[in-house]
């Protein structure tokens, strides 16, 4: 079974100083450590992971495909993508940049960059040489901006400086026209287009049988193959997909609560609120206000 893990267990895990965390946000520099628990396992991340190989090589498999990562190689792992991370050389050095689901919330430029089909297949990508210098002094900054003592503008700080760098990513992925074909099996089809079919339609569609029916299954098969693949089950995959439209009409407009659950076709607002706090612990109201 994977391994589903967030920003609290990576603070955990690597034992990071609190004084130092920025709220959603983690940046790591990770060498080679083979007795880390969660490289044994195929393991999910609850949010945007961006990795870059400073040195040595990996090898790694990203939503079920495999993948040789190099140095200058940049790793965009989106939510809930599985990675097993398969080997690494003994000088491997990576910078990992980890970002919640929360915090991706709370930008709508962050939400499409999450959704966008094309990363989502091809996770790993380099950028052109000039760019490849800009980027590398971004890195360097939030790294530097990262880890300076607290301050009232140090998040904000952050926050530019990764715009920045997800910006000269996602122009990569826009201008990157030559792709290699990669042979996918029967199974990486059908979770290739379930994903395509929720992304379009988990706001309108929640039933389990709209979906198989899209993909010419039975309900049972598709939620046992996705169940087993994903550790997610259709209606679970259904709830992520919905709860992040959620939190982004909540972070990122001021709507009502009632007009945001008109938009995601709840019946009333007030069960709206009981599946959101059902689903994250506390009401609408609550984390629209959270700092």
């Amino acid at each position: 079974m994977p391994l589903f893990f967030t920003l609290d267990n990576i603070y955990n895990l690597y034992k990071i100083d609190p004084s130092k965390t920025i709220d959603g946000m983690v940046i790591l520099d990770q060498s080679n450590q083979p007795n880390r628990e969660y490289e044994d396992h195929r393991h999910q991340f609850d949010g945007l992971l961006l990795s870059f190989l400073i040195r040595g090589t990996m090898k790694t498999r990203i939503h079920f495909l495999e993948y040789d990562i190099n140095p200058t190689d940049i790793v965009v792992i989106l939510p809930q993508l599985m990675i097993d991370v398969q080997s690494a050389s003994e000088d491997a050095e990576m910078i990992t940049i980890g970002l919640s689901l929360d915090f991706i919330a709370s930008f709508p430029n962050l939400r499409e960059f999450i959704m966008n089909d094309e990363i989502r297949w091809h996770p790993v990508i380099q950028l052109k040489d000039e760019d490849r210098i800009l980027q590398q002094e971004l890195l360097s900054l939030l790294q530097k901006s990262y880890h300076k003592k607290p301050s009232s503008k140090k998040k904000e700080l952050l926050q530019h400086l990764l715009f920045a760098l997800i910006s000269l990513i996602s122009e990569a992925y826009s201008t990157h026209i030559e792709r290699k074909e990669r042979s996918k099996n029967r199974t990486h089809e059908i979770i290739d287009d379930f994903y395509v079919l929720i992304s379009k339609y988990a706001i309108e569609q929640r039933s389990v049988k709209f979906y198989a029916d899209k993909l010419h299954l039975t309900p049972q098969y598709l939620s046992t193959l996705l169940k087993k693949a994903t550790g997610k089950s259709v209606l679970q995959w259904i709830d992520h997909i919905l709860l992040m439209h959620a939190k982004t009409l909540l972070k990122s407009t001021n709507i009502s609560i009632k007009e945001l659950s008109n938009q995601l076709h709840f019946a009333d607002s007030s069960l709206f609120c009981r599946y959101f706090k059902r689903h994250t612990g506390i009401s609408p109201k609550s984390f629209r206000n959270a700092s």
